[in-house]
């Protein structure tokens, strides 16, 4: 494998084989070149990881390693993160696509602007019926950007290598499962570094019904369990505490009362 790569793309991949060619075609298809991808296969019970094996075969830049079962995806990110020597580290999940441009712009971004350690986009939301939603971007992330959600879109970012692992990567923990990102925001932005949102949407996001059923209990009590102990590791004001109901409230709202604001 080529030494000279510049971005090391993670992708932990779990039974998206329906998606995940179409997702790394949107790779293949960049206008920035120098990255290699690395396909940690989480235990998927589909084709999953005979597509990823199928295209490292092809293509010189995909190495493919597996999870010897299901561990989740903040450990099998930590896996890829093992197999990055390279400057930047960036996402893509195995059902999404990047727009042509994505990594050409997020590099020049960091290039240009040594003080920021993390840059994402916003997303562009779809499913069966096609486009129905688009983020916004934020500029420069602060400590309120933190209070509602993420403030930084995981799956489209890029980031120095090097803040990832001085950070310790993802934490582990049945607790942060689905909100792995925002638990590892907190931890980047306490130690000082700064991450950006640009304003143009380069990513597009698949938000269909599985997407939804995904919202379950457990994963709505993992993010208040995250915005708990990040609003304290940022020195939040102890009432924003009350925010930590907030997804809570959410898991009991009828599903179509959710999937209505949601679209909007």
């Amino acid at each position: 494998m080529n030494n000279n790569y510049r971005i090391s793309v993670l992708m932990g991949i779990y039974n998206c084989a329906s998606t995940l060619q179409e997702a790394l075609d949107s790779l293949y298809a960049q206008t920035y070149q120098n990255f290699k991808i690395i396909l940690c296969d989480d235990g998927s019970k589909d084709d999953t990881l005979e597509i990823a094996e199928k295209n490292a075969r092809l293509h010189d830049n995909v190495i493919v390693i597996k999870n010897e079962r299901n561990m989740g995806l903040n450990y099998t990110l930590n896996h890829c993160l093992e197999y990055a020597d390279t400057e930047y580290v960036a996402r893509m999940d195995g059902d999404d696509l990047s727009m042509p441009t994505r990594f050409e712009k997020e590099i020049n971004f960091l290039d240009e602007h040594p003080e920021f350690a993390v840059v994402s986009t916003p997303m562009v939301y779809f499913d069966e019926n096609g486009d129905f939603r688009s983020g916004k971007g934020k500029g420069e992330i602060t400590a309120k950007h933190f209070i509602h959600s993420s403030p930084i879109c995981h799956a489209p970012c890029m980031a120095r290598t090097k803040v990832f692992k001085e950070v310790g990567g993802y934490s582990v923990d049945d607790r942060l499962l689905r909100v792995e990102d925002y638990h590892l925001w907190f931890k980047i932005f306490v130690t000082g570094h700064k991450l950006f949102m640009l304003d143009e949407c380069l990513y597009k996001m698949r938000d269909d019904r599985n997407a939804v059923m995904r919202r379950n209990w457990r994963n709505r009590r993992n993010e208040a369990y995250v915005k708990h102990i990040g609003y304290k590791m940022i020195g939040l004001p102890l009432w924003y505490q009350i925010y930590t109901l907030v997804p809570i409230l959410k898991y009991l709202m009828p599903t179509f009362v959710y999937n209505y604001f949601h679209r909007k």
